[in-house]
Formats: structure tokens, sequence, C-alpha cells
């Protein structure tokens, strides 16, 4: 067959693994082809193993149905990068299956075309493991990912569009938190480390010339990112901690600590060390449990609750 043939058949065959059924008119106008194309194709199929169900009637169509044999695996190229992100972020999971992920991710790789199997060993990143009801989504287009992660790889510098300004940077990392898409780089303009999303930027070609890689001012690129998170530039850690009572059960403060640690002292009493990017914040965040509170220590966030009683008071006062 052509390659134009094959490429259509990667495509049909793409369409009918969604698991829905196709009428026949719809995947002739999906893939710009007459109907008596689509059926020679869907012959063809047939021919190589996949277990392709035809319907008649005006609703009918097609249905990819499970076969007693594995027919050959075709991917197109979104699907190569879905399958490395899948399997690659499977490490972070913490239910056993790291080694299965990656013995799958190399079985896969070694019967890929060369063209595929670059795309599958170059999106290359990093997962930060993040708390339930802690992930936000924001769609990434598949090009992006790979643009990024290939100009890490080979240390090019990387020119992108970036709120309507133009971006010079050293790409060093690219890592997934909380649902988003993060590159870690130095930005050669700036003179510093940035944390960009990648749901945000728009890349240039070509990239720039290729760089030295310079040292992260933290131990990896995914300490660096938890600790941009919580404005500590000190390391993973938040920048105004505290200790504090609480007049209410452990019971009902634990589904809310986050990551605060916390001990139970009595049926309606317990204590909790938390932390937060500034001493109002963390004081603020305290009183979200409606108890009475009692400061252990430091002495800057018995300040804060001062501080925000006045605020609390004016704003109550206007």
């Amino acid at each position: 067959m052509p390659s134009t043939t094959t490429t259509r058949l990667l495509r049909l065959l793409s369409l009918l693994q969604t698991g829905r059924e196709w009428p026949g008119s719809l995947l002739a106008e999906r893939l710009e082809i007459a109907p008596r194309t689509v059926r020679r194709d869907v012959d063809r199929l047939r021919g190589m193993g996949y277990n392709i169900q035809a319907t008649m009637g005006p609703i009918g169509g097609y249905r990819l149905d499970a076969g007693a044999e594995l027919p050959p695996l075709l991917f197109d190229d979104e699907q190569v990068v879905a399958l490395a992100i899948s399997l690659q972020a499977a490490t972070t999971t913490g239910v056993g299956i790291e080694e299965a992920a990656l013995r799958a991710l190399n079985t896969v790789r070694q019967v890929m075309p060369a063209r595929l199997r670059h795309r599958l060993n170059v999106v290359d990143f990093t997962a930060v493991p993040t708390g339930p009801g802690d992930r936000t989504r924001d769609a990434v287009a598949p090009e992006v990912l790979v643009a990024l992660s290939s100009a890490v790889r080979a240390q090019h510098v990387l020119r992108f569009d970036y709120a309507g300004r133009l971006r010079r940077v050293e790409a060093h990392h690219l890592v997934t938190a909380q649902g988003r898409w993060y590159l870690v780089a130095w930005d050669l303009d700036r003179d510093d480390w940035r944390i960009y999303r990648a749901d945000r930027m728009t890349p240039r070609t070509p990239t720039g010339p290729r760089y030295a890689s310079r040292p992260l001012p933290a131990p990896d690129a995914a300490t660096l990112v938890s600790a941009r998170f919580k404005g500590s530039g000190v390391g993973d850690r938040w920048p105004c901690t505290g200790k504090v009572i609480l007049h209410r059960s452990a019971r009902d403060v634990l589904p809310f600590a986050g990551d605060g640690v916390v001990e139970d002292l009595g049926p309606d009493r317990c204590s909790i060390e938390v932390g937060s990017w500034s001493w109002i914040a963390l004081a603020s965040g305290l009183n979200r449990f409606d108890a009475d509170i009692e400061v252990l220590f430091p002495d800057d966030l018995r300040a804060a609750f001062g501080e925000l009683a006045a605020r609390n008071a004016a704003t109550a006062a206007r």
C-alpha cells in the first residue's frame, strides 16, 4: 500500500478505537474520502486482524470489537505522546506499578517505527505528586510538549511567546504538577530561574544555539517547583510555619489540614503545625476551622492574628 493509504488507515483505526459506532458517511467526512474508499479501508483492516463489525440501515455504521488475536498495533502521533506521558506518569502513582510501566514503555518502543519511536523518546518529564482535590486541568497541545521536551533534551535555547512577549530561555526540565505542565528554565533576559506554564507558551522555530547546563538552585526540578508553589526560595518548605491549639477535635480538623501535622489532645482539642506563604495568610487559614485558637509559636504568628483582627474590625466598622 502506498504511504498515503497507510496514513489513511492509521487515521481510520484511530477513530474506530474510540469505542463508538461510526456511520460510514461520517467516517468519509472526517477522513475526506469517498464512502466507497471507507468500505475498502475497513476490509483492509479486517484483513490485518481487526474485528470490525458493520450494521446496515440509515443509522448503521462501523464498530471495532475486541478480537481473539492481537493485530498489529498502530498509533498516530498524538497517541504516541499520550502513551509516553501516561506510562511515565505511572511511576508516581504509588501503587507499585513503576517497574511494570517502564517495562511496558520499553516494549512498545521496540516495535515502533523510527519516526514514532523518536516522538516517544523525546517526551521526558518529571511528575510532582499532589494531594487529592488539588488538581486543575489546562490543555496543552502535544506538539508544544514535544517542542519543549526536545529543547530540554538537545540543550538548545528556546524562544517562545508568553503573555504577549518573546522569551528566550535555557530549557532545563519539563514538569507536571497539579494537573498543569511547567517548564523550568533559565531566563536569559532576566538572568534568573523561572517557571513557565506550558499551556500559555507558543514555541518559535528554529531554536537557538546549544548551551551548557546550569546547576539548579534545588536538588532537582520537582523540588524547585514545589518550593516555588509555596513561595519559598530556601527549599521545599513553607517560609512561614507555626503551631497552634485548636478547640476542636482532631477528627474534625484532619480532613481539612492539608499538609499540616495534627495531634489529638482530647475530645475537643488538638494541635496543628502548618505553614503558608505569609504570616497573615497562615493566621487567616487557621480561622477556617471556626474554633478558639491558642498560638504556641512563633510570636510572628501571634502578631499576625492581631493585625488580622484589626483589619477585620476596620472592615466591620466601614
